[in-house]
């Protein structure tokens, strides 16, 4: 008889670890690669997808014992939802778990970026004090921020961002007006956002419908001078070389990119090369406590699968019936 376990596209947090030994020996994978979990999924009831941990058809198909699946996030694009609700395989997701994290990174993004603070940093450890005289650094208070997608995250952005004294604007067509008018944001298309922000954080899902969502086009109309920031998935983005564009010959002043298409993204680009390119390799709201929160929410659901019961965010609940 095979023995149960718990396989995972990488560690697993010490709070789910407790939640699930209960249900079989805990197995990570060497690295994230299709072939590398393959190995480990012979008796798996439970699979764990951490960041680009692949759970395509043949994952799903592989793993015979395969009772529920894990993703300690909130994103899902990496799974075929399709195969797993076939076979009756639950799909967990963790919505809401590091929505302060990542507002709070965006937050910092836009600081960093508008503050020149690379910059700043770089020009006096080069000995170039006047550097202070020749230009400045730019503002918060009186910009406009776009937020492109109002869910959990795009929200708190909202919240957070108020001391700041930003007129903010957000699109996404799933959301009631009355939502973002309860924030005192305001709802408009996606094309008059990208014209009138200052700055543009993006926080939609990534879908069929949201693929290559921004493009040269839409780059084209967003204002001289504006920043785009990405804590989403990469592929919100149609790819890196319309941003080098856009940053080398307007309309943006500079990017921040922790998401990119596909992970990791291939550093020899230009844009890696740019003094107002920032980026994390996907980490940056990755904080101690959201990945607690993301961990032991996500454990807990795979638990209530495992012992019969109905779990709190599932992905397709159909495989539940």
């Amino acid at each position: 008889m095979k023995k149960p376990r718990i396989a995972g596209s990488g560690p697993i947090g010490e709070v789910a670890v407790e939640i699930l030994r209960p249900f079989g020996e805990i197995v990570i994978a060497e690295d994230s690669s299709e072939e590398a979990l393959l190995r480990i999924l012979d008796g798996a009831v439970g699979l764990v997808l951490r960041g680009d941990g692949i759970g395509n058809a043949r994952i799903i198909g592989a793993a015979t014992d395969l009772k529920v699946i894990g993703r300690s996030g909130v994103g899902y694009d990496n799974v075929d939802i399709e195969a797993a609700t076939a076979r009756k395989i639950p799909v967990i997701i963790t919505p809401g778990t590091n929505s302060q994290a990542a507002a709070e990174a965006a937050i910092t993004f836009m600081l960093t970026l508008c503050k020149k603070v690379i910059h700043w940093d770089t020009q006096l450890k080069q000995g170039n004090w006047m550097s202070r005289f020749g230009e400045s650094s730019g503002d918060l208070d009186g910009a406009t921020l776009g937020i492109i997608g109002f869910g959990s995250i795009g929200r708190k952005l909202a919240e957070l961002i108020g001391p700041f004294n930003m007129t903010l604007l957000a699109y996404d067509p799933f959301v009631a007006e009355e939502t973002t008018k309860g924030l005192g944001v305001e709802r408009v298309e996606l094309d008059e956002l990208l014209n009138r922000s200052d700055f543009v954080s993006l926080h939609a899902s990534l879908n069929e419908t949201t693929r290559g969502l921004i493009n040269k086009d839409r780059l084209s109309l967003m204002k001289p001078g504006s920043y785009l920031i990405n804590l989403a998935r990469g592929g919100l983005i149609e790819n890196l070389d319309i941003l080098y564009e856009a940053m080398i010959n307007g309309p943006l002043a500079g990017v921040a990119l922790d998401v990119f298409d596909p992970e990791p993204p291939d550093v020899n680009h230009p844009i890696f090369k740019l003094h107002n390119c920032l980026t994390s390799p996907h980490a940056v709201a990755m904080t101690n406590r959201a990945l607690y929160r993301s961990f032991r929410s996500m454990a807990t659901d795979m638990a209530a699968v495992l012992e019969g019961r109905k779990p709190r965010f599932v992905v397709n609940p159909q495989a539940l019936e």
